[in-house]
């Protein structure tokens, strides 16, 4: 601030903020630095996924980065209910020698005959 009390700050191309000199020579730089933690990346949509996302980013006043970032952390988030299923379901999996898709296949065309029999369909 000069003597008036107002504000002069000149920008340099350098990235340096620069105050005039005041009648009695004093001068003030400040380097700009970057404080930004966030970094940015690129994805790719199918169009008619990135028109949806645009749409919900609109009808919901918020960019699209806030959209993405919204959804991550919700898919990143723990579900206490599902983390205890995927628990049961897993050891009981291994219990029965579930190591692959087609040993699921398997087990449930199994059961499937299994049930038919007793029902006698």
């Amino acid at each position: 601030m000069d003597c008036c009390g107002s504000l002069r700050l000149r920008f340099a191309l350098v990235g340096r903020c620069e105050r005039p000199a005041l009648p009695y020579n004093v001068r003030h730089c400040f380097i700009l630095t970057s404080m930004r933690t966030a970094k940015t990346i690129s994805i790719t949509l199918p169009p008619d996924l990135l028109v949806k996302a645009q749409e919900i980013a609109q009808s919901e006043h918020r960019t699209i980065s806030e959209l993405f970032r919204e959804a991550l952390r919700r898919y990143m988030a723990a579900d206490p209910e599902w983390e205890a299923l995927l628990k049961r379901t897993r050891s009981t999996g291994q219990k029965l020698g579930v190591a692959t898709e087609a040993d699921v296949e398997r087990l449930s065309d199994e059961f499937r005959r299994e049930n038919r029999r007793s029902t006698g369909r």
